[in-house]
């Protein structure tokens, strides 16, 4: 292996994508060969020691890029560390999994379903980024009265205390609760933090159950509820 950009190789290793490694390298974060560097031009090389929040890592040969698909339990965070001392996604599917990966993309604590974990970085930078165009599906759970513009302004897109959401298609599953809870399908394809209950929230809608059920090609299918599995079908040269 010739030298490559430690951006780069921190992203093959799985620790986060080329743009996050970018802003932990400008704060001082990194270490190579247990010498702290801050400029985003440094290479390293096969047999380098990259060390990231105190955990080392060994760039070797590019590892064989995978997928899993994971049924996300409410009640996880989707963090390596959490502050908070709370139950994470990554501390039960290390086990599950046997190496480090990382999230396509990220699903809140009260959120369920389908989180895809990747042990590349660059495919996770190219199946999160709107531009890839992957459509990510919710089936969403909200209570409150339906608008009569609901479904079209989301259609359009909408601006939300200054943050632009981009076209959202809403489709109602099941409005026959007398509680005047209903099921929806959301489908979008930029996936902003909190974006469903955000709007939803803006329509007087409140989401009480969020599950992704599908994200671009990986489907969540019938796995159950903590359980993982690899992808059979994985994209190559991302």
């Amino acid at each position: 292996m010739s030298e490559i950009r430690l951006n780069k190789a921190m992203a093959m290793l799985g620790i986060c994508s080329r743009r996050t490694a970018d802003e932990f390298i400008s704060k001082g974060m990194v270490k190579v060969n247990n010498i702290k560097v801050n400029e985003l031009g440094t290479k390293v090389k096969q047999g380098d020691t990259i060390t990231v929040n105190s955990i080392d890592y060994t760039l070797k040969n590019k590892p064989t890029p995978s997928v899993w698909i994971y049924n996300k339990p409410v009640g996880l965070i989707v963090s390596h560390k959490d502050t908070k001392g709370r139950d994470t996604v990554f501390d039960v599917v290390k086990d599950l999994i046997g190496e480090r990966v990382i999230s396509v993309g990220r699903l809140d604590i009260n959120s369920e379903g389908l989180l895809l974990l990747t042990n590349s970085g660059e495919f996770a930078h190219y199946a999160e980024n709107p531009k890839t165009g992957w459509e990510r599906h919710y089936k969403v759970r909200a209570f409150g009265t339906v608008q009569k513009d609901f479904i079209q302004k989301l259609k359009e897109g909408i601006t939300i205390n200054g943050i632009r959401y981009a076209p959202i298609k809403v489709s109602i599953l099941d409005s026959s609760d007398k509680s005047k809870n209903h099921w929806f399908l959301c489908v979008l394809k930029e996936g902003k933090n909190r974006e469903v209950r955000n709007v939803f929230e803006h329509f007087g809608l409140r989401v009480n159950r969020l599950i992704r059920t599908k994200y671009g090609r990986y489907e969540l299918g019938n796995l159950p509820v903590g359980k993982v599995i690899k992808a059979q079908n994985f994209i190559k040269n991302v």
